[in-house]
């Protein structure tokens, strides 16, 4: 198994282990990054671009810039949400919710330390798609192996990542390395790479990155909070 999927599952794992966006946001553009690299370097993906002497190919390219606007949405979102207000600017109603979700996320830090069990179902959920998506290839095989394994982990993770998601970013990242999966499997199956269906599926990217950023801006406008348990206790 080449070095490039390697970081892939890696990326993926962290993406999905991760509690704080800090983490998880790099780890999504890492993992976009080396499935660009690895599109790059498989036999259906003809090099037509030279840059700094390196053969690349336009759809390899797409991949990485799609990777860094999607980041960068995400990025700003997570910034703007996170941010400190001036308090002179608050109403009474206003600063009553700060104080009321300044106390949850106080809480929340100190129990932090004692709640490990929280990562359990992650952690398990990650070796369960690890050896799905090792043995899923050699089972029912689509493609090559290397190219299974990539698009049955980014799938898993990907939906694994939106089931044990604590935030409304988190779901956006799942959602995204499941969009990956399909570029993936498109890419590998189709007898020819069209650059129409390869735009439409980086603009979906870009076009989910977007949606997750305004659905958190209501979110946050409303329960001054992105964690899903205060919407799941108001419903």
């Amino acid at each position: 198994m080449s070095i490039t999927i390697i970081v892939l599952m890696v990326a993926g794992a962290i993406v999905l282990l991760a509690r704080d966006l800090r983490l998880a946001l790099p780890a999504l553009f890492l993992n976009q990054l080396a499935l660009a690299l690895f599109v790059n370097q498989q036999d259906f993906v003809s090099p037509d671009l030279t840059v700094a002497g390196i053969a690349l190919s336009t759809t390899a390219v797409v991949k990485v810039i799609t990777a860094l606007a999607v980041t960068a949405i995400l990025s700003v979102t997570a910034l703007t949400f996170s941010r400190e207000y001036n308090v002179h600017d608050l109403d009474e109603f206003s600063l009553a919710e700060l104080r009321r979700a300044a106390r949850r996320a106080q809480l929340r830090r100190a129990i932090t330390p004692q709640r490990l069990t929280d990562l359990v179902v992650p952690f398990w959920s990650l070796l369960l798609a690890l050896v799905v998506s090792l043995a899923l290839p050699r089972l029912y095989p689509i493609g090559e192996f290397e190219v299974d394994v990539v698009w049955y982990w980014l799938g898993l993770t990907g939906a694994l990542v939106i089931v044990t998601a604590a935030d409304l970013l988190k779901i956006g990242l799942g959602l995204l390395m499941l969009v990956s999966a399909i570029d993936v499997l498109y890419t590998a199956l189709a007898p020819t790479v069209q650059v129409f269906p390869l735009t439409m599926l980086a603009l979906l990217n870009i076009v989910l990155a977007v949606m997750v950023s305004y659905l958190s801006g209501l979110m946050y406008g409303r329960l001054k909070t992105l964690d899903l348990s205060e919407l799941y206790r108001r419903l």
